[in-house]
């Protein structure tokens, strides 16, 4: 397997919604898009300019750093900026990594910052005119308000039979970082299907895209599904068991036969450890007849006999 593609970015932000543009991702180099904002933004970030992103983005240094980041300007308010990859990328071949650094300086309350990783967007669509509306194939990022504090990882995938875009939720995902210092967030995709979330280089998530246990709804649907529109029959009995009304005893019945009959071959057998040990009984019973796991330590206290066999455990 190939060196891992990178799509890194550097933000230094108080809260951002920041998006990265890509049809069929693909990129035979190692790096697809590096930004580190050393630079103003101008002419090479698109800011949208849709009713409700009002927000002023910013280019400059991060408090008490001297390193210049991308900055938002006022608290509750939509900020929406697009950068469109130079030629498209692929996440069929090799392993795919997007990473981003932030930093909310000012703390966050109810928020979010992610990136989103757009499809091919319908003709005439503009940078512009991002809004929340534009269709992703991949949002990534912190996101915190009330009882929800998560690193989101969603992926918007079409369903082969239906033709439909359907979102599939991370779940679990690792929380978002309390302090008000700068973090890394990476998300390692591997053609195997392999999820990595890592925040500040530590893995925090591992998850397998076709795993129902890892996304909700999962991507390869249950072999069976209720159905909505089935109903009981009108003769339908509630009863657990129903007695059959054809039901008789054999011909040799014997209802003078003792309920239980004792076996005359049987072997009395001890378990420990979830195997099954057997042993002939002893005449007198030595310290090494029998061997006991410490999960029979339940049972024997101080050499007391609480079991038909006992012995010494060491």
């Amino acid at each position: 397997m190939r060196e891992a593609e990178r799509v890194s970015l550097r933000l230094a932000i108080v809260l951002l919604l920041a998006f990265i543009s890509f049809n069929q991702l693909f990129a035979e180099d190692d790096t697809i898009l590096y930004e580190s904002f050393d630079n103003s933004f101008d002419g090479r970030w698109i800011v949208s300019e849709k009713e409700g992103y009002n927000g002023e983005w910013k280019h400059e240094k991060s408090e008490g750093h001297d390193d210049y980041g991308l900055l938002v300007s006022e608290p509750a308010r939509k900020y929406a900026i697009v950068k469109e990859l130079d030629e498209p990328a692929s996440l069929k071949d090799g392993t795919i990594v997007l990473q981003f650094e932030t930093r909310l300086q000012k703390g966050l309350e109810c928020g979010g910052a992610y990136l989103k990783y757009l499809r091919p967007q319908e003709a005439g669509w503009v940078p512009k005119g991002f809004d929340n509306e534009s269709p992703y194939s991949i949002m990534f990022g912190p996101d915190k308000c009330g009882t929800t504090n998560k690193v989101h990882f969603i992926l918007k995938h079409k369903n082969p039979k239906s033709g439909e875009y359907v979102e599939h939720h991370l779940k679990f995902p690792p929380s978002v970082p309390h302090d008000k210092l700068t973090h890394v967030y990476t998300a390692i995709l591997k053609p195997d299907n392999e999820l990595q979330i890592l925040v500040d280089g530590d893995e925090k998530k591992k998850a397998n895209f076709l795993s129902s246990e890892d996304f909700e709804p999962p991507l390869i649907p249950a072999k069976t599904i209720p159905d909505p529109d089935d109903v009981k029959p009108e003769d339908w009995d509630e009863r657990a068991k129903i007695p059959d009304p054809e039901a008789a005893k054999p011909e040799d019945w014997d209802e003078d036969a003792p309920l239980e009959i004792e076996d005359e071959d049987a072997v009395p057998t001890i378990r420990a450890f979830g195997s099954l040990k057997r042993f002939q009984t002893p005449t007198t019973l030595s310290s090494t007849s029998l061997s006991l796991s410490p999960l029979l330590l339940l049972v024997l206290r101080s050499g007391q006999c609480r079991m038909a066999y006992c012995s010494t455990i060491s």
